[in-house]
């Protein structure tokens, strides 16, 4: 039986949302919730869930008996589930401290050991409690906002906002409250006027946003609530483990029917933004390779010459309907890179995903060496880990698949004389489990690629069981943080094996457990006549060939270059209560000695000389060295010269990223950039280190 597990989430629309305007915002992962349908243009008189249906009640309990007995934890739904679950909620609605009073806070933290029972016990007064006294408190604070906006404001005040949330705190009296609005519409005004926007034009720009964002939670139903409440519960399990409503299990079911058109990108909500968590290989985002996760949506337009529409603050159902759309017509897409710096307006031609695209492809090239000879290296592109699923049910002799596509191509090398290859495992980020152990077969001669323990702490072995080797000589693998899941289970196996060397972040994405979807109808009537949702639900994890998890901390790599991916907050340890990292007894397997030691220190020697020397990266390093100074601001400040003089380095910086994208076409197997030809040179070394060893033949 194939299994497929990948880094893409089920996205809908989260309710996780700031009044403010798109700006800087942390870079971590927020779980997805309901979606909301719009309503008129002004903000509207409480109306809320009035209180929980029974079969609420019923859902609640279930999911209570559920998750304890299946979750790889094993954890009991307790005073510390308890804890972070109300934590978590707080923070779905209100996550930079802008709406509720520190009084609300102190009144919901008495529950703070009682979520637990009342959830055993099917009561949601208190989910229905905190979300409408945040409706009462959104409208206060629209009422503030509409008002300030009226009034002048002076930029050449030496003051500040915080953009930290860790560093916010909430308002203790509405004089509080006023001036953090205060501040929130004048950075909010600066950043239009940054982008050209300024006068009557940003000011009605940001009634409409602000109104829209209060009406958001006026249609907000009791599956809204249910899945927001429910989820931050059983999210405190671990960042994966959500519960999804009726209503968002329709949705599901209807697009997992559907044909993937649109740009082919996997889109969250953070603080009101709309950030994009994932490009999906060989769809038209990847192809016009502008667009890249952690970059922030903040317009859309239809066409050539739409109208761009202001989406801060939209629910996320409805940006996915704008950007979605048939494949051949055009949207355009105002971003902020990274979620920072000026709109840039990118065109993209909406298409279908094409397995072509995503599928592995090679290339020879030819590395010249100090003394002139010319040594001949593979480079393999793998975006993914695939397979047709539907031909190889069907005992198709021709199917495709990451394995077999991956064959055709090592033999094509060994054709051409290949004295070593290089695997691109930067931009994949999963896919098959049985793809991930059957292409590692292609590098060792048979054993143990992976290992998978349960709830019940029993495990269960995958191995290579196919006889001989397609490729015995050098291999390096290049990784980053966006490696993930079926990824890191190739690099680690590799790296257990000593078979060959990792190249690139200091580790991969961390992303080393399972999910399951259980339906809850079928659960409780043993039938799915009664739709109550589904429970995704952490159920495995996975662990490397000598026992060690690749969760959290991921595959390590053997010798390390500079990048910005490294200081991004987008791995799975930068999840709020992410699973811990753990060892099981490692497996029995051959061991190549194709990783000497001193040899390794040779190279990462050798390449730190080089990195050193070379102009690119050390202006990289400039670069990465900023990203990491804004990264790690508490605070902006609201002075224009000095908010201008901020922006202008961002703005460099992009300008300077934006050159060396625009040099990259997305027919190129191998893009000839300085990282890449580091890579290169670490192989061509690596190549030469075993050959001086005695430990491969030449050609």
């Amino acid at each position: 039986m194939d299994r497929c597990f990948t880094m893409r989430t089920i996205v809908t629309a989260a309710v996780l949302a700031c009044l403010a305007c798109a700006g800087p915002i942390e870079t971590t992962w927020s779980q997805p919730a309901t979606p909301v349908l719009p309503g008129s243009d002004q903000a509207a008189a409480v109306s809320t869930p009035a209180q929980a249906t029974a079969q609420d009640r019923r859902i609640a309990k279930l999911i209570a008996s559920l998750i304890p007995k299946f979750h790889i934890s094993s954890a009991e739904l307790d005073d510390t589930i308890s804890e972070r679950a109300l934590d978590l909620y707080l923070d779905r609605f209100d996550p930079l401290k802008l709406y509720f009073y520190q009084s609300d806070i102190d009144e919901f933290s008495q529950y703070r050991h009682q979520i637990d029972d009342m959830v055993k016990g099917g009561d949601l007064s208190l989910a229905y409690r905190i979300f409408n006294r945040f409706t009462q408190r959104v409208d206060e604070r629209v009422a503030v906002a509409l008002e300030l906006l009226d009034s002048e404001f002076d930029f050449g005040k030496d003051e500040y906002i915080i953009v930290d949330a860790d560093a916010a705190e909430y308002a203790k009296n509405p004089q509080e409250a006023t001036e953090r609005w205060r501040r929130q519409i004048k950075y909010a005004l600066l950043d239009l006027r940054d982008d050209d926007t300024e006068g009557d034009e940003a000011r009605d720009l940001l009634r409409r946003r602000y109104n829209r964002y209060a009406r958001r939670f006026k249609s907000y139903s009791n599956d809204d609530l249910l899945e927001a409440y429910l989820t931050s519960v059983t999210s405190a399990f671990d960042p994966h483990s959500t519960y999804m409503s009726p209503s968002t299990l329709d949705d599901f079911n209807i697009s997992m029917g559907l044909k993937l058109q649109g740009i082919g990108a996997a889109l969250r909500e953070k603080d009101g933004n709309t950030v994009v968590m994932q490009i999906i290989p060989g769809g038209a985002a990847d192809k016009d390779q502008r667009l890249k996760p952690d970059d922030v949506i903040v317009s859309v337009g239809q066409g050539e010459e739409g109208p761009m529409v202001d989406i801060v603050e939209m629910p996320l159902q409805d940006v996915v309907s704008m950007i979605r759309g048939n494949a051949g017509t055009v949207v355009r897409l105002g971003v902020k890179v990274s979620g920072k710096g000026k709109v840039e307006t990118y065109k993209i031609t909406r298409a279908k995903v094409e397995l072509e695209q995503s599928a592995a492809r090679g290339k020879v090239l030819d590395h010249t060496l100090p003394d002139g000879s010319v040594r001949k290296i593979g480079f393999i592109n793998l975006p993914s880990f695939y397979m047709d699923m539907q031909a190889a049910r069907e005992n198709r002799t021709d199917f495709r698949s990451s394995t077999r596509d991956v064959r055709n191509i090592l033999m094509d090398f060994k054709s051409k004389g290949v004295e070593g290859v290089v695997i691109d495992l930067s931009r994949n980020g999963g896919g098959s489990l049985t793809e991930a152990i059957n292409l590692t077969g292609l590098f060792i001669n048979r054993g143990p690629v992976v290992q998978v323990k349960d709830s019940r702490g029993q495990i269960q072995q995958y191995n290579d069981e196919e006889i001989g080797t397609v490729w015995s000589g050098p291999l390096v693998v290049l990784t980053s943080k966006f490696s993930a899941s079926a990824s890191e289970i190739f690099a680690g196996a590799i790296k257990d094996y000593n078979r060959g060397i990792i190249v690139g972040d200091p580790a991969t994405h961390g992303k080393g457990t399972v999910q399951t979807l259980m339906d809850l109808g079928e659960r409780l009537f043993l039938t799915q006549r009664q739709n109550y949702g589904a429970l995704k639900v952490t159920l495995q994890q996975f662990y490397l060939p000598d026992g060690e998890s690749t969760q959290r901390g991921g595959v390590a790599a053997d010798i390390v270059l500079p990048s910005l991916t490294q200081k991004m907050d987008v791995a799975e340890g930068d999840l709020k209560y992410a699973l811990e990292e753990d060892r099981i007894n490692g497996a029995r397997h051959d061991i190549y000695n194709l990783v000497p030691s001193d040899l390794l220190t040779q190279l990462r020697q050798n390449s730190e000389q080089r990195v050193k020397s070379d102009e690119e990266f050390v202006d990289l390093m400039r670069r990465i060295e900023l990203f990491v100074k804004q990264k790690e601001e508490k605070t902006v400040p609201l002075e224009e010269t000095a908010f201008m003089q901020r922006r202008d380095e961002l703005d460099a910086q992009k300008e300077e990223e934006k050159e060396e994208l625009e040099q990259e076409t997305d027919k190129e197997v191998f893009r000839d950039t300085f990282y890449n030809r580091e890579v290169i040179n670490i192989a061509a070394d690596y190549i030469e280190g075993l050959r001086r060893e005695k430990l491969v033949r030449a050609n």
